[in-house]
């Protein structure tokens, strides 16, 4: 079964899964916000999804970020739609500074570079891949 996370945005939300071992995140795609709901309800009716990881924003002082506030309501809607999955929160601080920095050191052109959507898409892999090095921390 594979872990999806979630790069939750007001306009856009980035996502990415594991492979079915939960050996490899990568990047799955960006969709607008709006379709979300409808997007995971038929990705998780052809792909077994045993998680589900949400970006959890924070301000460096540890704070919740204002996102939050969209965030909330759309967790207890996901954990509604799909009792049977859990949903957690996972730290997403400096994701978009990563991703940035991946797609530099990477060689992706300037114009790729200003591509939110692939942003958002990178930002959900790098939640995804610190997801599963804590939970390997963890034992």
């Amino acid at each position: 079964m594979r872990i999806l996370a979630i790069d939750y945005g007001q306009k856009r939300t980035g996502l990415a899964v594991t492979d079915p071992l939960q050996i490899i995140a990568g990047g799955l795609t960006t969709v607008a916000t709006h379709d979300l709901e409808a997007f995971l309800a038929d990705y998780v009716q052809r792909e077994p999804v045993e998680r589900f990881v949400v970006g959890q924003p924070k301000q460096n002082n540890g704070q919740d970020s204002e996102n939050m506030r969209r965030i909330i309501p759309f967790v207890g809607r996901l954990r509604k739609r799909f009792p049977t999955i859990p949903v957690e929160l996972f730290d997403e601080r400096f994701t978009s500074v990563l991703a940035h920095r991946a797609m530099l050191e990477s060689g992706i052109g300037k114009k790729a570079r200003q591509n939110k959507a692939l942003v958002d898409e990178i930002s959900a892999t790098i939640i995804l891949q610190g997801w599963m090095e804590a939970k390997k921390e963890r034992g």
